[in-house]
Parts: C-alpha cells; structure tokens; sequence
C-alpha cells in the first residue's frame, strides 16, 4: 500500500461529520430582529390618536395595501354627499365588506398609488365604518402629494 495506512487503529477514530446548527449557515434567527412597520390599520389608530405624526403616518400608508369599493366602470367611487367629494377606501377587506357588503366587488391598490391616481379636488376616507375613521379633504391630499414630491425628489 503506498501512501498511509488507511485502517484504523485504537487512538485513530473518524469523527462523524457535523451536522450544521440552526438549518446551517445564514439561517440562525437574528439576535435583534428589525422591527416590523405597523399595520395601516395599526397606524391609522396611532394617527388619529395623536401618537404618530403626520409624516410617519403617510411612510406606512404609502407601502399599504388599501382596498377599494369598484363599479363596473374602471376607477374610484366617490361619495358627493359630502361637503367635498371623497373616495371610501379601507385597510382591510373586513373593513370593506362591513361597509360594503360581502358580495362587494373591490380592488387592491397602494396607499401611493392612491396619492398618485387620485382626482384633483378629492379626498378620501379610510374605514368609514370603522371604530378609528380617518377623513382626508382634498387639501389633506395635496399636502400628501407634496411630501412624497420632496421625499422623492429631494
């Protein structure tokens, strides 16, 4: 045999392969996981409770998921017997079919294509039949517009 002596012998044993810890390399739950963002329902709470601010608020509406009521024409519907026009929208399909009913047809959009699709001149309401309802007048809407121009744009 050349080489080395492939047996082995009372002080040589092969230690059995190790299995990776944790499911292996990269896969260990981080120590101090990152928080999560609320939930748009969570943050129209703390909204309308005073405890986030304005600009917090609209970060975590941005990147939501909003559900809205549909006819049978593409588009948003919007309620006129109100003082401006304004389009129901709801944080969660719960919240749409308390109002809406559970037959209702609806679409799923983000809170920033919300800002970016909505007509000129109207607001929105988030969960109006919701415990924490939240009105937006058109000016609100502008002013939504403008801070996600800077945070774009600079």
């Amino acid at each position: 045999m050349y080489g080395y002596d492939q047996t082995v012998g009372p002080q040589q044993q092969y230690a059995p392969p190790q299995q990776p810890m944790n499911g292996g390399y990269g896969q260990q739950p981080p120590l101090y996981p990152e928080p999560s963002p609320p939930s748009l329902a969570d943050a129209v709470r703390a909204f309308t409770s005073g405890q986030m601010i304005a600009e917090d608020f609209q970060q975590v509406f941005a990147t939501s998921k909003v559900y809205c009521p549909r006819g049978d024409n593409p588009g948003f519907l919007a309620l006129h017997n109100t003082q401006q026009p304004v389009i129901p929208m709801f944080t969660s399909l719960k919240e749409l079919r308390r109002y809406a009913g559970k037959e209702s047809k609806y679409f799923v959009i983000t809170g920033a294509e919300v800002i970016d699709l909505l007509p000129t001149g109207y607001g929105f309401v988030l969960d109006m039949e919701g415990e924490h309802r939240i009105v937006f007048d058109a000016k609100a809407v502008e002013e939504m517009v403008d801070f996600a121009m800077r945070r774009m744009y600079g």
